[in-house]
């Protein structure tokens, strides 16, 4: 059992001593901002609980300062009472207004020095009774009845604190209008959650000692639960500083992969009209495979695509084009519909304009081709599926592609 307690402590300790370096970035624009204040004080207390979990910590500590116990209350105080009021402050002032969130935060503060008061006195007499130093402190010392009295504030003052955290994380997440502070609620409440169980773990010991059934038989479940909380805990906390910039990655990557896939339809537009290119671009192959400025990029590629169609519209029959979303593009080509069926339409138009041969009907209409009610993101997403098809076409060689012109001269005939 102290194996495991010396692997995983540590580790959540790291863990603690990381979020605070993290957070710690924040006061250099919110140096007056009391919600980081305590949170930073909250990341501060649980990694020295941490640290002072560790068997090896706690003996030297004992040791050094020559009272035997006194690593334990400090992992109580610390770990339990402080780490969580400061926690439940912290979010109280996430999810009220200041005028709202001061009071309340007066009665935890309140609580928390009361009941680690309290501790601190019953710790005090408990351990003149406790014959030395104990490994498991709780674990061993719970049939006294001052210890057993100890334990239970502690369980009490923690487990109230963790409740409390999961009741304003559940009421308030998805009230909130910010995702990453909905998200990072959430996995609030998971690490609370780990965290009572915890709790419910240590108030079984004054149980068990009255019923002669030794507690360190399911000891295990202290790092356990101890190591998913703070985990989760540490995540959910600071999601809201961190989450955002997720987003801003994964948008990028998305755009960049669509910008990439749009590739081989841009680059032959581009080829039959070289005039809605706005400015030189990729002047090396190597340069199509970077995602520098890739937001602008997407973008200008976006237009010039459109710019691109509807350069090619005096070259389109209108008999086989859509009329505009949600059934844009579903053009009334045999076996085709939707993407499949512009690329065909498109493959076609190119080679009518390589012919230099124009249809004898009306061109097509703009909104054929720049719909009026798809915003830029819906646009994205229809010109890469027109794209994927379009490269379909290219990859069949020369046969896939006059596949696709003569579906379309067969929908002229018609």
């Amino acid at each position: 059992m102290l194996g495991l307690k010396s692997v995983v402590f540590p580790a959540c300790s790291a863990i603690c001593v990381l979020s605070f370096f993290y957070k710690l970035l924040d006061l250099r624009r919110r140096k007056w901002d009391p919600a980081l204040f305590a949170l930073l004080v909250a990341f501060f207390c649980k990694g020295v609980s941490f640290a002072l979990s560790t068997p090896a910590v706690s003996a030297h500590v004992d040791a050094f300062f020559g009272v035997p116990n006194l690593g334990a209350l400090g992992i109580h105080v610390m770990g339990g009472v402080l780490s969580s009021a400061a926690i439940l402050i912290t979010i109280v002032y996430w999810v009220y207004p200041a005028a709202q969130a001061i009071p309340k935060v007066r009665v935890r503060l309140l609580g928390a020095v009361l009941c680690g008061a309290l501790m601190v006195t019953l710790w005090w007499i408990g351990n003149e009774g406790a014959g030395g130093r104990t490994p498991h402190y709780l674990l061993q010392n719970a049939h006294h009845p001052v210890t057993a009295s100890y334990l239970l504030v502690y369980v009490a003052a923690f487990g109230a604190s963790m409740i409390e955290i999961i009741r304003l994380c559940r009421r308030y997440g998805r009230v909130s209008g910010r995702t990453w502070l909905w998200r990072g609620l959430s996995f609030t409440t998971i690490g609370a959650t780990a965290c009572l169980v915890y709790c419910l773990n240590r108030a079984s010991v004054v149980i068990a000692v009255q019923l002669n059934v030794s507690p360190l038989d399911w000891e295990a479940l202290t790092p356990i639960a101890n190591g998913i909380g703070i985990t989760f805990l540490a995540a959910g906390l600071t999601m809201p500083s961190w989450g955002p910039s997720v987003s801003g990655v994964r948008r990028r990557v998305t755009n960049f992969l669509a910008y990439r896939q749009m590739h081989r339809l841009w680059s032959d537009l581009c080829a039959a009209n070289p005039s809605i290119v706005l400015s030189p671009q990729e002047t090396s192959a190597l340069s199509r495979f970077i995602p520098y400025d890739i937001n602008y990029r997407l973008y200008r590629r976006v237009i010039e695509i459109q710019d691109g169609l509807l350069a090619l519209r005096p070259y389109m029959y209108p008999t086989v084009a859509g009329t505009g979303p949600p059934s844009h593009g579903q053009a009334d080509l045999p076996g085709m519909q939707g993407a499949a069926a512009e690329a065909a339409l498109i493959v076609a138009a190119l080679e009518a304009k390589v012919r230099n041969v124009q249809p004898p009907q009306e061109p097509l209409s703009v909104s054929s081709f720049v719909p009026s009610d798809v915003d830029y993101a819906g646009e994205v997403c229809r010109l890469v599926g027109i794209a994927r098809a379009y490269s379909a076409f290219a990859k069949q060689g020369s046969g896939g592609q006059q596949e696709g012109r003569q579906t379309g001269a067969a929908a002229v005939r018609r």
